[in-house]
Formats: structure tokens, sequence, C-alpha cells
């Protein structure tokens, strides 16, 4: 490899959709890197001129592995339109059926997803590289197969509430169609414990509540039992620390909001700073997107796909800004948010090793969560409200994806969709570059990154790419 050289990575696998990286390598790392999210699917567009409770049909085709997140967006966005609220209960139902779908997420993506990497011919001559091969090799690891049965013990939950997964209609905007009687609550309580009992035999190795306590870094990289073990001496050796740093900037929407509140809450972290989040400064820019029209906040922008594909553009992705900033969304944005001390900790380093453990700890906690939502839903509620959808007017949905910030703005007129803007997760934190030039979360996290010669799709990168866990088909929609 020259001093000076560009690669074009892509398509990756074990990637949820199409990814391309351009990099710029200068003396053996990454100079620049840009992002492009080569697949238009346009369901914006496919919104327009459709009757808004059309969405709750539509939208959640946009993927799936998150379609009960673009569920609940919509639900949210037409809850509003109407102004009217779900019934304390139903909210309680769709927010379990919400944590069940990101739970399952984080544990794709560590087993199936990120982990197998280590398996890689590449890390033969480390001390770890037999235990991640026995593990984690892909089709052949015994992790594998515990967590691919882990999760369908799990997704029972939403079969049983939800009807089917992906794609459910149970979520609507007064709530959700199926009340569970006491007998179902049994029931869902043995898939949880069941779950529960993965997760600290297999995951951990220890009950989650002693995971849970643990506060500062020293603590977690002390932590001896189960595959969170492996990865953390893996982590360890390789300095995964040190890799993939992003700004210190996070946003986080609230998740799983109800009437009530939200269980994990909404807000801004900079420089370890907590602040409240505005979400009228969100601009969607397209200076270097394949779009027409100007930069605006989604309840008045457009997406028109410029066909000619203008040469200072690179992605079919825009560039969300929140008060001309970019911000990195996710599972690590939002336990520190939150205020888990861990999280927090860990969002002070904002590495690979950061963003896998944030996962890592919203699993645990989201457990505890469930368990608590679970007790408290009483089957003798009304589970749904009516409501009656104006014809004119506006709503808006802000949830938490298992990747991040996930919002819906719907304008509707003579009963009629003529405005359906969503900015997902990938969006922020795989968006190209603004009208400033400054790079989106991802391409910043990719400066520096080793690269060897002869490497084409060079694993320092892959880490990066996966540690944000992008799920390209909803960045474009």
């Amino acid at each position: 490899m020259t001093d000076n050289t560009t690669l074009l990575v892509g398509p990756f696998n074990r990637v949820e959709g199409d990814l391309e990286l351009r990099l710029d390598v200068q003396h053996g790392r990454v100079a620049a890197a840009y992002a492009n999210s080569p697949l238009f699917r346009g369901f914006e567009r496919i919104m327009e001129g459709k009757g808004p409770m059309d969405a709750l049909t539509i939208v959640p085709r946009i993927c799936g592995i998150c379609s009960i997140s673009q569920s609940m967006a919509a639900a949210m966005a037409l809850a509003d339109f109407a102004g009217k609220t779900p019934s304390p209960d139903g909210a309680k139902v769709a927010q379990l059926l919400h944590m069940v779908e990101n739970v399952s997420d984080h544990l794709m993506h560590f087993n199936l997803f990120f982990m197998p990497d280590f398996a890689r011919p590449v890390y033969a001559d480390r001390p770890w590289h037999g235990r991640a091969v026995e593990r984690f090799t892909a089709a052949k690891g015994s992790a594998l197969k515990r967590a691919t049965e882990a999760r369908a013990g799990l997704l029972h939950i939403v079969g049983l509430l939800g009807g089917k997964w992906p794609h459910t209609l149970a979520i609507q905007p007064g709530g959700v169609t199926r009340a569970p009687s006491a007998r179902d609550k049994v029931r869902l309580s043995a898939d949880l414990a069941a779950f529960r009992s993965y997760l600290e035999e297999v995951m951990f190795g220890a009950p989650l509540e002693r995971f849970l306590e643990l506060e500062t870094l020293d603590q977690v990289s002390g932590w001896e039992t189960g595959d969170v073990a492996l990865f953390l001496s893996i982590a360890q050796d390789l300095s995964l620390e040190g890799s993939g740093l992003g700004s210190g900037r996070y946003l986080s929407f609230g998740a799983y909001p109800s009437p009530n509140g939200t269980v994990f809450e909404r807000g801004t972290l900079v420089d370890g700073f907590s602040g409240p989040l505005h979400p009228e400064q969100i601009v969607e820019e397209i200076s270097h997107s394949w779009m027409l029209g100007e930069a605006a906040h989604p309840s008045k922008g457009m997406t028109r796909p410029d066909e000619e594909m203008r040469d200072e553009a690179y992605s079919w992705c825009k560039a969300p800004r929140l008060a001309g900033l970019t911000y990195e969304t996710g599972a690590l944005a939002r336990q520190a948010i939150d205020g888990h001390p861990l999280a927090k900790a860990l969002a002070r380093e904002g590495s690979v090793r950061a963003r896998v453990l944030g996962r890592v700890l919203e699993l645990a906690r989201t457990q505890v969560e469930m368990e608590r939502l679970l007790a408290s839903i009483d089957p003798r509620a009304p589970f749904m409200r009516h409501v009656k959808l104006p014809s004119d007017g506006e709503g808006v949905g802000l949830v938490e994806a298992a990747r991040g910030a996930l919002g819906h703005w719907m304008r509707v007129e003579g009963g009629r969709v003529t405005s359906y803007q969503i900015i997902a997760p990938t969006t922020w934190n795989f968006s190209p570059r603004d009208e400033r030039g400054v790079p989106g979360p991802v391409e910043a996290a990719l400066v520096g990154a080793p690269v060897r010669a002869g490497e084409d799709t060079p694993i320092s990168v892959q880490h990066i790419v996966r540690s944000f866990d992008p799920c390209m088909v909803c960045t474009v929609h």
C-alpha cells in the first residue's frame, strides 16, 4: 500500500441493508471517511396521498428487525395528530412489545453481528482466539445456538400479545388490540424468567443485579464471568477502548413512552453534561445527499430524490443535525442520558468497547424493567380507547429503537397524508457531511483507524462500523 490511497469498502456482511465506505488512507490510517447509503427506498413518498391510518400497515415494513419501533412511532404520531393518549394499560402492553424487540436486537447484535469478527483467522495468534472460535464462529458457534433459542423463546411474548412478528398491527393510537388475561400474565412471566435464566447463565454468568451494581470502568473491566467477560478480555487485548472514538455528544428521545412518562429518560448529553432535548431544533441537511430541496425541520421538509445524483453528494441519507451539531444515538446514549453511572463513564470513553457495553448494560436493565412492567399490568383494565382522527393537522411520534432515536412527523390535509418524514437512528449515526463539511458520527469515528497493507476491508473499520449496529434499510426508508 502506498502512503496515500483511497479504499472503497462494501458491501458489508452482517449489516442490515447496503453500506459503502470511501476511505482516504494516509500513512496506514484513515484520514477521512465518507459513508454512502446506496439504496433509496422511498417509504416517505409511498405515504403521500394515503389515509393516515395506513401508516400502521406501511411504515413498519421499512424494516424486518425493528418493525415494532416503526409501529410505535406511527401510533404515537397518530395519537398526537388526534390529540389523544392511549389507555394506560394498553400503553404498558405496547411498551412490553417494544422492549422485547429491542432486547432481541441487542442479543442478535452481540452474538451474530459483532462477536463473530473475533473468530477470524487474522486473530489466530491471540490467546482468546480459540474460545472465540468455539463460541462465535458463524453458523457453528455454541453461543449462537443458545442465543437464537433464547430469542425465539422471548419472542413468544410478541406472538401472544401481538399476533405475529414482524409487522404486528396490535399497536394502535388508542392502545393495543389484545387484552392479556391473568392466565396470559403467568405465561408471559415464564417467558421472561426463561430469558433471565439465559442471560444469567450465558451472557453474564451471574445475577443481573450484580452487573447493574457496577459504576466505574475499573469495575466493569474486572468482570470475569460469561460471554461478557470474553468480550472484555478481547477488548483489552485489542485496545478497543481507544478505537472509534465519538464526539461526546449523545441524544435520546426517551425510551418506552406512556401517559405516565418514559422508562428511560429523554435528553442530551454533551461532554458529560446532561441537558434537555429540543426536537424543534432538528434540521435535515442535504448538501451532500442525493436529495432535492432545502435544509429543513422534518415537519417542513420533503423527500425528493435527485435522480441526476449530483457530484458533490455521495449518499441517499440526509444529514440530521440538532442545533447545527452531530449527535450519536443508541443504547449507550440512552443509558447515559438516563443516568446510570457506568453508562455515563462509558459515554465519556465513547469507543467501540463503550458502545458494545452500552448494549450489554441495556440488556440487563431492560430485563428488570420488563419484569416490573408485566407485574404492573392489570388484566381488568381497558386496553384500548376510541380515537377519532381529524381531517387536518399534524402529529409527531418520537421513540427509541434499539439503535437509537426514531422520529415520525406526519401532516394530513383533507383526510390524506401530504407529508410523512422519518429520521431513523442510523440516519443520525451514518449521516454524510453537512453544508459546513462536518462529517457524520461514524465518519468522524473512523478517522485514525489503522489499515494494514493488503486489507481491502480493514478489520479495525469493521469493528467500528459494527459497534454502531447500522440498519441501512431504515436509513433512507
